[in-house]
């Protein structure tokens, strides 16, 4: 019996210590890292399935929707040159198209003759600014303490523009310095200039020389462009804070400069910027690729040696048009052949600030890649300034900011833009406490240059937020979609309909598919850093010893860029002849008929080329990104990475209402008079509609800024006020309304703050039934009768009037 217990305990003890090992395996760290391990090759193989996915279906799609219209045409040639055989025209047709495409390529030599021209006479005289207005040079940054190659424009207008010096807010515009030189969305008549121009407002521009400071960084542009917006200000003392508006790489290094001076600006509008430069989606946005396959920022570190210092522009430019290479090396030319009866002073407009190569120094390209296209430190909230010593905290800025991004942009797609808002704080509850605005607009289908140079866009959309600034001040703190919407009146003209309408982060992680490809940046970051560092250490002692003045020069002038458009100017011996041939030309020019079928074959020709060429760029891209995924999605690279992972500083709920001015506000909850009870109702009622319409954000405006009590209040203790309700609003509601009597004294007050609240919705037939509801709960804790008809005119300016 004594030994049939022991063997049963025997039996009992091995079970439980081999229980016990089975869980000690299946938790031991190499378990749990084995498991991850797969789980990311899992996820990497699903990327790489949908990126083929996603890229044949394109491409499959864009073959099958093109084929009838070609085919369509292509029948329809074979019909008409059948008419013509049949009527004994065709030799008659041929020898009118030849002749009208021989003149046409004479031309077309000859003004491409005309634009290297253009190009080298630019770059000797230092690649002047172009642009459509004349100016003044007002600040120059190498008079500065900090020294930069950044000087600042005040633009003259013409003669029949009148621009109020005196009390209209002036705009400081910031092109991009993206490679080319200074003029872009600046060289038209309707252009952002333009706009701002002949809406009264004094316009100042912040240009650039072509060269660079010796060792200029990041810092010294963001003091320059503080100190020319502090010289904007002390010329309009009495206007409103200036409006800033950066595109492209303007724009995050605008946000640079507001967040570290979040004093100086007034609201910053930003357009097509790449503040979050690693995002995208699967399938797409393929540009943000390269310098994880290319090598990291070891690349510019060498480029910038063999230029003794200066990275060239060309190569950006390069990089942007290899982008679409079948507009860069065919389509763009085709079409000038095609047209250039009539596009000569258009294509020679924009090849002048197009074709204009700056420089930047290596401590800026560096910072750049380091912190946008590579670290995403800037969009994570992570980036400095100076050697580390300055924090880029975009958080600090208190101006407005409107955000501009377009679903046809390839170079800047909305995730870009935009993210950079979701990553940095918790949720849209943050951002009203903190009493920011932040608005944007997403556009359908414009390109990225046309955002800020199309005609159609600057006077939609750029015109409507030049108008709509100083009610955009006026609003309550959050985050808002800008939606745009063409009227057609009864007199034939087009008008617009502004609307702000609240949006929450959904609606940006919307546009995104889950971050699913982003993490990998982690990897490249790492690898480019560590590569970095053995260049530095190995190589380029021996690439800097080798390069002189005159071979980096030599290697600024051999450029692709560059050579092609000088090989075609008029140093070309054999083109010297073709500007006495070209004038010859066009005294006898004849041109093909309309109807002339060689015109439909020349026209099919080109759509075939262009198509062959589309194929190869979608091929191209896609290897892109599955190389990409394949060398920097793997699970050991995960592994790799995680440690250089930048982690956004985000703020709890807890934590945000714990900080010690959001713990103020709450305490002044039944503290204050007139004016805090007016901007708390509209606070309410702004969040309770979930936004507001542009004629209700004028009479609010109008409010603030014309009528007693309001007029007096400095615009500073204005905002403080208006942050502080806002708070109150977002995290106590009840209590918010529950407490308005307390700060309206008697029934007068009362009754005023009450029609203050019914004016600026509008009539009641345009209100939600929350509005509806909300003004109710107003009128029954302030004791006042509910308003049955319309409140149509303001109630302080009538009780002035009285």
């Amino acid at each position: 019996m004594s030994d049939s217990f022991q063997r049963s305990n025997l039996a009992q003890s091995m079970e439980a210590q081999h229980a016990e090992l089975k869980h000690a395996l299946t938790r031991s760290p190499f378990r749990l890292h084995a498991d991850r391990m797969v789980q990311q090759g899992a996820k990497t193989i699903n990327i790489l399935q949908v990126a083929w996915i996603l890229r044949v279906k394109r491409g499959c799609e864009m073959v099958f929707m093109r084929l009838p219209e070609l085919l369509a045409s292509g029948e329809r040639l074979a019909k008409d040159l059948r008419n013509l055989r049949d009527d004994g025209q065709l030799g008659i047709s041929w020898r009118e198209y030849t002749r009208d495409a021989g003149e046409r390529a004479i031309l077309l030599i000859d003004l491409l003759r005309e634009s290297g021209d253009l190009f080298l006479e630019h770059e000797a005289a230092g690649c002047q600014p172009v642009l459509f207005y004349e100016y003044e040079k007002i600040m120059d940054g190498r008079d500065l303490p900090v020294k930069s190659n950044f000087v600042l424009l005040r633009i003259i207008p013409s003669q029949d523009v009148t621009v109020d010096y005196t009390r209209r807010r002036p705009f400081v515009i910031i092109p991009p310095r993206a490679g080319h030189a200074a003029g872009v969305g600046a060289h038209e008549h309707d252009s952002q200039l333009g706009v701002a121009l002949r809406e009264g407002h004094p316009v100042y521009l912040v240009s650039f020389r072509r060269q660079p400071e010796q060792d200029q960084q990041l810092s010294d542009v963001a003091y320059a462009e503080a100190a020319f917006v502090r010289e904007v200000i002390r010329r309009h003392p009495r206007a409103p804070l200036p409006a800033i508006i950066g595109n492209c790489q303007a724009g995050w290094a605008t946000l640079v400069m507001a967040a570290t001076n979040p004093d100086l600006t007034g609201p910053v509008v930003i357009n097509g910027s790449p503040v979050t430069a690693v995002s995208g989606n699967i399938g797409d946005n393929t540009f943000r690729y390269i310098a994880g396959i290319f090598g990291g920022v070891w690349i510019p570190m060498f480029l910038c040696d063999l230029g003794q210092g200066m990275f060239d522009g060309a190569n950006l430019i390069h990089n942007f048009e290899m982008l679409n290479p079948e507009r860069r090396l065919f389509l763009k030319y085709a079409e000038l052949f095609r047209d250039v009866d009539t596009t000569r002073e258009s294509f020679l407009a924009t090849e002048k600030w197009w074709s204009s190569f700056c420089l930047l120094h290596e401590n800026e390209i560096c910072w750049i890649l380091e912190n946008l296209f590579i670290g995403n430190r800037l969009g994570k909230n992570m980036a400095y300034l100076g050697s580390e010593r300055q924090h880029v905290d975009l958080k600090q800025i208190r101006a407005p900011i409107i955000v501009f991004a377009s679903h046809g942009d390839k170079v800047t797609p909305p995730q870009q833009a935009l993210n950079w808002i979701t990553d940095i704080y918790e949720d849209e509850e943050e951002i009203r406490v903190r009493g920011q605005h932040i608005i944007y607009m997403v556009h359908d289908d414009i390109g990225h240059l046309g955002i800020f140079v199309s005609s159609n866009v600057v006077n939609r959309e750029f015109r409507q937020v030049a108008t709509t600034l100083e009610a955009i001040e006026a609003l309550m703190p959050g985050l808002y979609e800008m939606c745009v919407k063409d009227v057609q009146e009864h007199d034939g003209r087009k008008s617009f309909s502004v609307e702000l309408v609240e949006r929450s982060f959904k609606d940006i992680r919307a546009l995104n598919d889950n971050y699913r490809d982003e993490f990998p940046f982690r990897a490249v970051d790492r690898a480019s850093e560590l590569q970095a560092q053995i260049y530095h250490t190995i190589a380029r002692p021996f690439v800097r010893a080798a390069v002189t003045t005159f071979t980096a020069q030599a290697c600024r002038s051999v450029h692709p860029e560059r050579l092609s458009r000088a090989l075609v100017s008029s140093r070309n011996l054999m083109l010297a002849g073709f500007k006495s041939i070209s004038e010859q030309v066009r005294q006898s020019r004849a041109k093909a008929r309309v109807d002339n079928p060689f015109l439909l074959a020349e026209a099919l020709y080109v759509q075939h080329i262009a198509q062959a060429m589309i194929y190869w760029r979608d091929l191209r891209d896609m290897m892109y990104e599955l190389t990409f995924h394949s060398m920097w999605n793997a699970p050991l690279q995960h592994y790799f990475g995680d440690r250089y992972e930048v982690q956004a500083r985000q703020m709890t709920p807890e934590k945000l209402r714990s900080r010690p001015d959001v713990q103020c506000a709450l305490k002044m909850i039944a503290t204050g008079g007139f004016i805090e009870a007016v901007i708390r109702m509209m606070a309410l009622l702004v969040s309770d509609r979930g936004g507001i319409r542009r004629d209700r954000l004028d009479r609010w405006s109008r409010v603030l800024t014309q009528n007693e009590p309001f007029r007096s209040v400095p615009s500073d203790r204005l905002t403080t006020i208006t942050r502080q309700q806002t708070i109150i609003a977002t995290l106590e509601r009840e209590q918010a309304i529950e407490t308005l009597p307390l700060l309206l004294d008697d029934s007068e007050e009362r009754r005023r703050a009450y029609l203050v609240a019914r004016y600026v919705p509008g009539p009641i037939a345009e209100m939600s039934p929350k509005t509806i509801d909300l003004l109710g709960r107003f009128a029954q804790v302030l004791e006042q009768p509910p308003i049955t008809g319309d409140v149509t005119e303001n109630p302080l300016a009538q009780m002035k009037a009285e």
